[in-house]
C-alpha cells in the first residue's frame, strides 16, 4: 500500500508542478493569482507521498502515516494562503501609493492654478484686489515651501521693481492731482504687504539648516523695509531708491550683497539706513552708494571682500575702506 501511495502522489504531485510550470509560460506573474487547481493537486501529491513514504517503513501506524501526510498537505496550503496575503498585502500598498501620488498631483496642480490667479490679480488695477493677491501667493508659499517660496518672493520682487513715486518722496512740494496722490498712496499700501510678505517668506538667521532665497530689488522703489534678524542668499539693490527708515539689523547675507548706486533718500522724511548686527558672508560692494540721512554699521561684521569706493554716508564719506578693516573689525558710520 505504501509504494501505491508514493506512486500516486508523486503523478499527483507532478501533475500540480506541471500546471504552476505551464501558468509561468504563459505569463503568470506575482500579481496575478497562481492555478489553485495546481495547489490542490501538489497538496494531494504531498499528502500522498508523506504517507506512503511512511506506510514504507515497517511498524508505522497507517493514522500516524495519514497524520503526518496530512500537516505536509496542510504546509503546502498554508504556503499558498500565505502568498495570497502577501500579494494582496502588495497590491493595497501600490493602490495607496498611486492615489498618493494622485492626490500629490491634484495639490501641484491646485497649486499651480493658486500661484498662476494671484500673478494674474497682482495687474489688478484695484489696490485690495492687488493686497489680497500679495495675501494670496504668501498662502502658496507657506503651503508648499519646498516649490514656491523662491517664485513668490520673484514674483514680489519683480512688483516692486516697478516705477514709483509717492508725494511725500519729492525733495521740492509739487503739486499733485488729488486722484494721482491718492492713488499713489494706495499703491504704497499695496508695495508694503509685498514688503511684508518678502519678510514673512524668509527663514530667520538662527535657523542653519533653513533653505537661502535670493533678492532682486534692483532699482525697486521702498520705505519702511523690515528684514530684520533674517537668513538671506543674494541681495541685490543696485541703484535702488530707499526711503524713510530701513533696517535690516541682525540678517545674515550668505552670498553677495549688492548696494552699488542705490541710495537712502530723506524726501520729506528722516532717512536712515540700519545695518547693525548685519553679518556679510559674501561680497559686500557699496560702491557709488549715496546716504542723506544716517546709516548704522554698529558691530556690523565683513567676512567677505567690501567695497566703498565714492560712497556717501551721511555727512561723512567713506572712500577706500582697507580689506583688512572690513573683514576684521567692525563697522560703523553715521
Amino acid at each position: 500500500m505504501g509504494v501505491s501511495f508514493l506512486s500516486a502522489g508523486a503523478v499527483v504531485l507532478l501533475a500540480g508542478m506541471t500546471m504552476f510550470v505551464v501558468w509561468r509560460l504563459r505569463g503568470g506573474s506575482e500579481r496575478q493569482n497562481p492555478p489553485l487547481g495546481g495547489t490542490m493537486l501538489m497538496a494531494a501529491g504531498v499528502l500522498a507521498v508523506v504517507t506512503g513514504w511512511l506506510l514504507i517503513e515497517p511498524g508505522t501506524p497507517r493514522a500516524e502515516a495519514l497524520k503526518s501526510g496530512g500537516l505536509a498537505a496542510g504546509s503546502v496550503v498554508a504556503l499558498y494562503a500565505l502568498w495570497l496575503n502577501d500579494r494582496r498585502r502588495r497590491v493595497d500598498e501600490d493602490r495607496h501609493a498611486l492615489e498618493n501620488d494622485r492626490a500629490e498631483h491634484d495639490r501641484e496642480k491646485a497649486a499651480d492654478e493658486r500661484f498662476a490667479r494671484a500673478v494674474e490679480l497682482l495687474g489688478s488695477p484695484a489696490d485690495q484686489v492687488r493686497v489680497g493677491a500679495v495675501a494670496a501667493l504668501l498662502a502658496v508659499a507657506r503651503d508648499r515651501p519646498e516649490y514656491y517660496v523662491q517664485p513668490v518672493i520673484d514674483v514680489l520682487c519683480a512688483y516692486l521693481r516697478r516705477p514709483f513715486d509717492h508725494p511725500r518722496y519729492q525733495l521740492q512740494r509739487q503739486e499733485w492731482e488729488r486722484q494721482d496722490a491718492e492713488e499713489a498712496e494706495r499703491e504704497l499700501q499695496v508695495r508694503l504687504s509685498a514688503q511684508r510678505a518678502l519678510a514673512d517668506l524668509l527663514p530667520a538667521a538662527s535657523d542653519a539648516d533653513a533653505p537661502r532665497y535670493d533678492l532682486d530689488l534692483t532699482g525697486a522703489v521702498l520705505e519702511y523695509v523690515r528684514l530684520i534678524d533674517r537668513k538671506v542668499g543674494t541681495i541685490t539693490l543696485r541703484y535702488a531708491r530707499l526711503y524713510s527708515s530701513n533696517d535690516f539689523s541682525g540678517t545674515v547675507f550668505y552670498g553677495d550683497a549688492w548696494f552699488t548706486g542705490a541710495r537712502s533718500l530723506d524726501g520729506r522724511l528722516a532717512a536712515q539706513l540700519l545695518l547693525k548686527n548685519v553679518e556679510f558672508r559674501g561680497k559686500a560692494w557699496f560702491s557709488g552708494f549715496i546716504a542723506d540721512g544716517r546709516v548704522l554699521f554698529t558691530s556690523a561684521r565683513f567676512l567677505g571682500d567690501a567695497k566703498f569706493s565714492d560712497a556717501s554716508f551721511g555727512t561723512g564719506r567713506l572712500h577706500r575702506m582697507p580689506r583688512r578693516w572690513c573683514r576684521d573689525r567692525p563697522a560703523s558710520a553715521t
